[in-house]
């Protein structure tokens, strides 16, 4: 396996297994800890799910970059898909959104080991970062949830 696919990997399993414990750790009203208050309140759980819903919606996209793609869609309004997938998880318990975090961040890394270096210089468009390469893109997977984890704050 090359580095570069190697450093890929441990980053993503890395990244997923400190999420994993931290949400683990998690009881009863914390929850319901707050984490972000705009544009509407974002507690623990919606955090959760928002990493579930990320996680298989980017997985989608750098497939579709893989395959010669464009990759999310022009103007790709990821405000208005989080709300929706916010909607669509709101009565999945944290327990089954962890469960299902844990099998969707499985899938990413064995889609990753099955790749190509001269796949990951394939561009694409990131939702939120615009056409980049399918390295950065794998990247970004792995620095969203890390981004999001910064902010939490559990009293």
């Amino acid at each position: 396996m090359s580095e570069r696919k190697q450093k890929l990997i441990e980053r993503l399993q890395k990244g997923g297994d400190k999420t994993v414990v931290f949400f683990q750790s998690l009881q009863g009203e914390q929850w319901q800890t707050v984490v972000y208050s705009e544009p509407y309140p974002w507690t623990l759980r919606d955090l959760l799910a928002h990493f579930l819903s990320a996680e298989e919606g980017l997985l989608r996209i750098a497939i579709d970059i893989a395959v010669g793609g464009e990759g999310a869609p022009p103007g790709f309004d990821y405000d208005a898909f989080n709300a929706a997938e916010q909607r669509r998880l709101a009565n999945v318990p944290p327990e089954q959104l962890l469960a299902d975090l844990i099998v969707a961040r499985r899938r990413t890394v064995e889609w990753v080991e099955g790749l190509r270096d001269e796949d990951l210089d394939r561009r694409g468009r990131h939702p939120a970062l615009g056409e980049i390469t399918l390295e950065e893109f794998l990247t970004a997977i792995y620095g969203h949830q890390l981004m999001h984890m910064r902010d939490v704050k559990v009293g």
